[in-house]
């Protein structure tokens, strides 16, 4: 992790600041905007990642500093189970009895000290205590101060419940699971695949593209990249996808730039494997933006192909158009249409293929996404499974016989994934699961005994995603 810019800018030169001035010193940008953003996260349910990038965009952050900001940021989302856990040790009061805006900071100190080796201790809680100043706290400035010093002085004393004793109080506090999702975890996997698919839950994921096969192959690619990206390496399933690794700046990257690759996590990129779009086909992409999967797509139908993009968002639908218009790519329409509701008049009809990349709770991508697991509730995935059924009734009616149907979430839940499958195959004849011999032979690795692909972030390094292919009667 870049270590943190604590001082004055570089070059800068100023004498030594007294006792009393020291105290009403600002506090690092890259703090202050991590405490901002934490903040509207919690009480706005707001996207890290967007709020992070807009904050960024308001910023004269350089770049070590974001990179600091960041790693505060979805660290502390990462690890909030655990920091509360050791809060909890410390403080004369509940957690839930102190101000949203405090509990941030306590939370954002708390990380500092219990993961950031290059911060040391006395300055995450002279940092913390600062920021608190600076947004308007200054009464809670002596809590801060004495909670975040007493956590350092006993980090190393505080036990946590161990996997053996306590399994889910485990997976809560050590790993920093909400409740609820480590109840799930542990009665569909058991202790020990819970607490590993927790622990890749909290790594960092690695960067991985996909690279246009309309304008490069795989290999060439690799080429172009790798001097920039020396960890570099081709994913182990998808065709076209490259590993960059933990580091570099890939959408600025000259080779992102000309349209010679899109970022893509490898699981995300099978999806489009098992749909196994051919060239001069029409093929429907139902919850299109941002539009990763969709350019995948109209790269392997090629300029004799088509593909229909739809979104609820007219302003995510922007950036379809924009990838695609990067890539190269004159094949794609975008349309603004809520897919739940029925789509004869759509340009196209009926598709040779379709694409029903649901919304859905997100459990599969919690490493990369780590504000997922406090925005989504117990009841979430119950009720997203009603729109993906409805989003697959829309999808069904409009796919010409003996077409193909690939339904995909980037979730973990049962009642998302086989639930919804199954409900579909009951209303009645005509759709099918396809056969597993007449799937991609490079994804029978991982598809489990009825088809259905099926990755994991502790097992594959890739998010966690589920997808099946359907197939229409002719």
């Amino acid at each position: 992790m870049p270590r943190p810019i604590e001082g004055r800018r570089r070059g800068a030169s100023r004498p030594p600041l007294g006792l009393a001035a020291r105290r009403h010193a600002a506090p690092t940008q890259a703090r202050l905007l991590a405490a901002r953003v934490l903040e509207r996260v919690e009480r706005a349910h707001a996207f890290a990642d967007l709020t992070l990038q807009a904050a960024f965009a308001r910023s004269e952050l350089g770049a070590r500093d974001r990179a600091f900001a960041t790693e505060l940021v979805y660290g502390t989302l990462r690890w909030r189970g655990r920091l509360d856990h050791g809060l909890r040790h410390v403080l004369e009061r509940e957690l839930a009895a102190l101000e949203p805006g405090v509990l941030t900071l306590l939370r954002l100190g708390a990380y500092q000290i219990l993961f950031c080796d290059s911060v040391p201790a006395s300055a995450a809680v002279d940092q913390t205590v600062r920021s608190a100043r600076a947004l308007g706290a200054e009464r809670a400035t002596g809590l801060v101060n004495a909670v975040l010093r007493k956590l350092a002085q006993q980090a190393g004393a505080i036990p946590l419940p161990t996997l053996a004793d306590q399994p889910q109080a485990h997976l809560e506090h050590a790993l920093g699971l909400p409740g609820w999702i480590a109840a799930r975890w542990l009665a569909a996997l058991g202790p020990e695949q819970a607490a590993a698919l927790a622990a890749a839950s909290n790594a960092t994921p690695p960067v991985t593209a996909r690279a246009n096969r309309t304008r490069i192959t795989r290999e060439a690619l690799l080429a172009r990249v790798v001097e920039r990206f020396p960890a570099a390496r081709p994913c182990a399933f998808a065709p076209d996808g490259i590993v960059l690794g933990h580091g570099g700046a890939p959408a600025s990257d000259p080779a992102f730039v000309e349209g010679l690759f899109s970022v893509q996590d490898e699981a995300s990129q099978l999806v489009v494997e098992l749909l196994a779009p051919e060239p001069g086909e029409r093929i429907l992409d139902v919850c299109a933006a941002p539009g990763t999967k969709t350019t995948a797509i109209a790269e392997r139908v090629g300029a004799t192909g088509l593909v229909v993009a739809l979104d609820r968002s007219a302003q995510r639908l922007t950036l379809v158009g924009r990838a695609a218009r990067r890539l190269g790519l004159d094949n794609v329409t975008a349309l603004a249409r809520d897919a739940t509701q029925p789509l004869g008049d759509v340009p196209g009809v009926p598709f040779d293929r379709v694409l029903v990349d649901a919304p859905c709770s997100g459990l599969g991508t919690l490493r990369r996404n780590p504000d997922a697991r406090w925005r989504i509730c117990a009841e979430d995935p119950g009720r997203l499974a009603e729109v993906q059924a409805a989003l697959l009734a829309s999808a069904r009616s409009v796919l010409r016989p003996g077409g193909t149907l690939v339904y995909s979430t980037c979730t973990l839940s049962r009642e998302e994934n086989d639930d919804v499958v199954a409900a579909l195959l009951a209303r009645g004849p005509g759709l099918r699961r396809a056969r597993a011999d007449a799937l991609p032979a490079a994804l029978r690795p991982l598809l489990d005994a009825e088809g259905a692909l099926r990755t994991w972030p502790h097992r594959h390094d890739m998010d966690g995603f589920f997808a099946v292919r359907l197939e229409q009667s002719a």
